[in-house]
């Protein structure tokens, strides 16, 4: 395998793992509050299930990202692809902001919704409203996703 490929390789995995852990330890925060609520009023596991599920979304733009880079590169296909160290490094930056945003807003959309949650608890009535607060933080990881998306068919 050449270097080029390999530093692509590099770009998606970084993208799948650091948007990945960002998601994780999201839905993670989320599901604590989430568990406390459900304890006192199971009724509301709907509403809470929907707020824990949403940090979980920066995790699948990083696997998107990491299968367009996994495919550019003929990992999964047929042939693998030569890439110049170029254009390896390319991939690598192009796959960045999903993979640092992803991480930072995958935690913080956690922690929005973990407060939507406590919200919920005592105000079922305000689910609408928490959830705008957690699509705001959610802009940001699409925003992020969108650039890798692009950079990415712009290199390979």
């Amino acid at each position: 395998m050449e270097y080029g490929t390999a530093i692509a390789l590099a770009g998606g995995a970084l993208a799948v793992l650091f948007a990945g852990i960002g998601s994780a330890l999201g839905v993670g925060i989320a599901g604590q509050s989430a568990a406390g609520v459900i304890t006192e009023d199971p009724d509301k596991f709907g509403m809470v299930l929907i707020l824990q599920a949403m940090p979980g979304t920066q995790g699948i733009y990083g696997l998107i990202v990491g299968f367009l880079v996994m495919t550019g590169t003929g990992v999964i296909g047929d042939v693998i692809e030569a890439l110049s160290i170029e254009q390896g490094l390319g991939v690598l930056a192009a796959a960045l902001p999903i993979a640092f945003v992803g991480l930072i807003s995958g935690v913080a959309q956690g922690k929005v919704c973990a407060a939507g949650i406590n919200t919920v608890a005592k105000r079922p009535e305000e689910l609408g409203k928490t959830l705008v607060f957690s699509a705001l933080v959610e802009t940001y990881a699409v925003f992020a996703f969108l650039a890798s998306l692009l950079l990415i068919q712009g290199v390979i």
